[in-house]
């Protein structure tokens, strides 16, 4: 194999790859990368057996062929090279080795054969469909944060994607939650999505498809079988496996008959909170709200560290109420809001509450009260 190719094409479809490989792992073609070079690209795929990802780039490809090389070592190579660089890329299959050329940098690596590495075995997708970049970006960036990180709990380590009835009809709906809070986003259902079967989406590669998602104009083609979910743009290839486990009924935990309703400014609210959430003790960083016409009083009492209140205007015109909060509960959920008003709604002290952007109900949060 031989190639020549540009240090930033290389660099994006390295950096790509690399990220999925696990750092610690006892099994060493895993932390390679394979590159496969044929026609005018060279395709570079990474895997830890449960997520791969194939990047692909342009290049000038003399000599045709494949190897793998450790992930981390090129892509840390290439980003020290300097910009516009032409890189040439060549293995002669029996010195077991690769050596790249940068104007006057020469680096010889180690290499392992390309038929040890683990290509992902192919699935029968049930769905394919396609959806605009941002509305993925949607689902998942405003539903990742209520991931929940219990590894006992496997299946809420995910984000579950499926069809859902809602009151405009059916949409594609991605749900998280950790059990103290929840995140419940909606889209309108692309064409061809009607058969999708519900399945959790790991919190690894959720993160790895957001580095696919920030082009406003790509069209991600989806794919989606019992036990995997495959993302593509014409460039990247991202295939993952499901996790295996049954998500819970979440609609049982989103309250219905919350009437007591308070809006206010999202970013004022946020910045309040992380104001007075200063001298709480890290252990619970309980914050107490309390509610009375048109007034929010925030407050915190943390005896070994201090007291702190903060008070907001707000559109309230119900009984008069106190709740508490886990700040960092607070904080994620308020920050999810790109309105500039926030809705919440309560029913008493010992009731979740749920929280929309205005009037909008294609996102809806639930957060659990604590005792303050």
């Amino acid at each position: 194999m031989k190639i020549s190719i540009e240090r930033a094409a290389l660099l994006k479809a390295v950096g790509q790859a690399q990220s999925v490989v696990e750092r610690r792992n006892t099994i060493p073609i895993l932390a390679n990368v394979l590159m496969e070079a044929e026609g005018n690209t060279v395709s570079f795929r990474a895997t830890d057996l449960d997520i791969e990802v194939v990047d692909k780039a342009p290049a000038m490809v003399e000599r045709a062929g494949a190897t793998t090389v450790s992930a981390v070592t090129l892509n840390e190579i290439v980003r020290k090279l300097p910009d516009g660089a032409m890189v040439t890329l060549s293995d002669d299959g029996a010195s077991g080795r690769l050596s790249i050329e940068a104007g006057r940098s020469h680096f010889n690596l180690a290499t392992l054969p390309k038929e040890d590495f683990p290509v992902m075995a192919s699935s029968e997708y049930t769905a394919n469909f396609s959806c605009p970049a941002p509305v993925l970006r949607r689902l998942f960036d405003k539903s990742k944060f209520a991931i929940s990180t219990e590894e006992t709990r496997y299946y809420l380590n995910g984000v579950y994607m499926h069809v859902a009835d809602a009151d405009g009809g059916r949409v594609l709906r991605c749900v998280a939650t950790d059990g103290h809070r929840l995140a419940r986003i909606d889209a309108d259902l692309p064409a061809g999505a009607d058969a999708l079967p519900g399945v959790i989406v790991p919190r690894k590669t959720v993160n790895e498809l957001r580095k696919l998602l920030d082009d406003d104009e790509m069209q991600i083609a989806v794919s989606v079988s019992e036990t995997k979910v495959r993302f593509a743009t014409p460039d990247i290839t991202l295939t993952s496996k499901v996790i295996d486990g049954t998500f819970p009924d979440y609609t049982r935990v989103i309250p219905m008959g919350n009437t007591k309703k308070m809006e206010v400014d999202a970013q004022e609210f946020a910045k309040a909170v992380d104001r007075v959430a200063t001298v709480s003790s890290e252990r619970s960083r309980a914050v107490k709200l309390a509610l009375d016409e048109d007034k929010l009083v925030l407050s915190v009492n943390a005896p070994d560290a201090g007291a702190a209140e903060e008070e907001l205007i707000v559109a309230y015109g119900d009984e008069r109420l106190e709740i508490g909060f886990n700040a960092k509960y607070l904080l994620e959920i308020a920050s999810q809001v790109d309105r500039e008003n926030a809705t919440f709604l309560f029913d008493s002290a010992g009731q979740p509450v749920l929280m929309r952007e205005g009037n909008d109900t294609s996102a809806v949060y639930v957060v659990m009260p604590m005792r303050v």
